[in-house]
């Protein structure tokens, strides 16, 4: 049986259930958290953006598998 925590609307998957808004909040959790820590030792907006991109990607990545996988 094939889990239902997301549905796929156009481009975006949108949580269905109490585990894809979990996962869905954690990813933005994680990223506020890695843009603040990030943030406090830049010296610009650009080099807190290049040092965020690849967690960001990252992170969303790994959520945008999660939601492919578990979508109906």
């Amino acid at each position: 049986m094939k889990h239902q925590w997301f549905k796929k609307i156009g481009w975006v998957y949108v949580p269905l259930n109490i585990i894809g808004w979990l996962i869905t909040a954690f990813t933005f959790l994680i990223c506020g958290w890695v843009f603040y820590i990030i943030d406090r030792h830049s010296h610009s907006a650009s080099d807190t953006l290049w040092n965020v991109f690849p967690y960001a990607v990252s992170f969303f990545a790994v959520r945008h598998w999660v939601a492919s996988n578990t979508c109906e």
